[in-house]
């Protein structure tokens, strides 16, 4: 029996809204303190979930704020400036790590996936000296070689490189997937707004994303948000000090955020690793690929899910539940050895 907590922050997500001009203005390191805040009230106020094994998740760019909420709940913790909270670890899905090492590995990925060809590859390797984000409009063979991994690539769904492309920036064109159509009537149906206690009236339509918030490759601060955490790293860093489980899942045909960067970032926290690359079955079949670190009472599993986009969960429910199974009884298998 678990017990999940769905949160819409920061103002303007989902139902959540303010009341005043200055509440609907907001920061990534805003928005961590913000959900830092409420899971100490609510926790203060229902101190008989105090004692359940807390795990912080999220998807997508939330791979940026959720690290940096973790960490504050273990430090806050240690400084015993709060009441203690039962923090266990983290479980990410598809994240945001890093705003240049996961743009940075778009090219890897099309290549291993067949997008770009190796000589395009090779070209751009050559003369990009590693940046394939931040060019340099100086070098003009890094620009050239660019152009037909460009070419290449600006017709692919980048959610899922398996699904047909639909130019988002095109306002006469509906880009909505049926799972995507099918929860936007359902949460902008008044007896489903009833039953969520949603204010009626403060929300006029429910929107999937919110594009005055949503980021996008080198997005700049918007008048209602500011993107001030470049990188969440340094917050896994210091994680893999403590006492903490993470899972970070990836789906196989994601080019939002391609795995290759998260492969990169996770083998970079130099954790033993106790379990390497491998596939996990779900019956029967490959589901995915997983590699498991462990050290000191931390450990970091890093799973793909076999033809998974950007939205793991809708994509391949029965792998991401596989996972998330997995990962618990691991940690109860690791609870029991060490009594």
């Amino acid at each position: 029996m678990a017990n999940i907590i769905f949160v819409d922050i920061p103002a303007g997500a989902s139902f959540s809204y303010s009341e005043t001009k200055e509440g609907w203005i907001s920061s990534d390191s805003d928005l961590a303190n913000q959900a830092v805040d409420f899971i100490r009230k609510f926790l203060k106020e229902h101190p008989k979930f105090l004692r359940n094994p807390l795990y912080i998740s999220g998807i997508s760019y939330t791979g940026i704020i959720v690290p940096v909420v973790a960490l504050e709940l273990y430090e806050g913790n240690e400084r015993m400036d709060h009441a203690t909270v039962n923090i266990q670890g983290y479980i990410l899905v598809s994240p945001l790590t890093d705003k240049f090492m996961d743009f940075n590995s778009r090219l890897e990925y099309a290549h291993r996936m067949a997008l770009v060809s190796d000589n395009i590859y090779k070209l751009a390797i050559d003369n990009c000296l590693g940046n394939y984000v931040d060019i340099n409009s100086a070098n003009s063979t890094c620009l050239s070689s660019l152009q037909s991994y460009e070419e290449c690539t600006s017709q692919i769904n980048v959610e899922n490189i398996l699904e047909p492309f639909c130019d988002i920036q095109d306002p006469t064109l509906d880009c909505e997937n049926d799972v995507g159509k099918a929860v936007n009537k359902w949460a902008n149906t008044e007896v489903v707004q009833q039953a969520l206690n949603v204010r009626q009236g403060k929300i006029e339509e429910w929107v999937r994303i919110n594009k005055t918030l949503h980021y996008s490759q080198g997005k700049n601060d918007t008048f209602y948000y500011s993107y001030d955490i470049f990188s969440s790293f340094p917050y896994h860093k210091k994680l893999s000090s403590k006492s903490c489980r993470a899972l970070i899942v990836s789906g196989g045909h994601d080019f939002t955020f391609p795995y290759v960067g998260v492969e990169e970032w996770t083998a970079s926290l130099n954790i033993k690793t106790e379990v390497p690359w491998k596939p996990f079955y779900i019956d029967g079949q490959v589901g995915g690929y997983e590699t498991k670190y462990a050290q000191n009472g931390y450990s970091l599993t890093f799973a793909t899910v076999k033809g998974a986009g950007h939205i793991v969960p809708n994509d391949k429910p029965k792998q991401a539940m596989v996972l998330i199974q997995e990962h618990f009884l691991f940690y109860k298998l690791i609870q029991a050895s060490s009594m």
